[in-house]
């Protein structure tokens, strides 16, 4: 009884990841000298959000990844 629990909610787990999209990306900038970066989490202190969210790592594409 344990035995199938415990694989059942392996199973469950799995079939979660599957319907993961990735991390969207984002455009910062530096409030010391006004560079643009575009990550998909803030570089740090002295970094403002100033767009996004973009599909792509160049943050050209707008919108979320994995939606249409």
């Amino acid at each position: 009884m344990k035995k199938s629990i415990i694989l059942l909610a392996a199973g469950v787990l799995v079939s979660l990841t599957a319907l993961a999209a990735p991390a969207a990306w984002y455009k910062w900038k530096s409030r010391l000298n006004s560079e643009v970066w575009c990550t998909q989490i803030s570089p740090g202190d002295g970094w403002v959000l100033t767009s996004g969210p973009y599909k792509d790592a160049h943050c050209k594409i707008e919108g979320r990844p994995g939606k249409q």
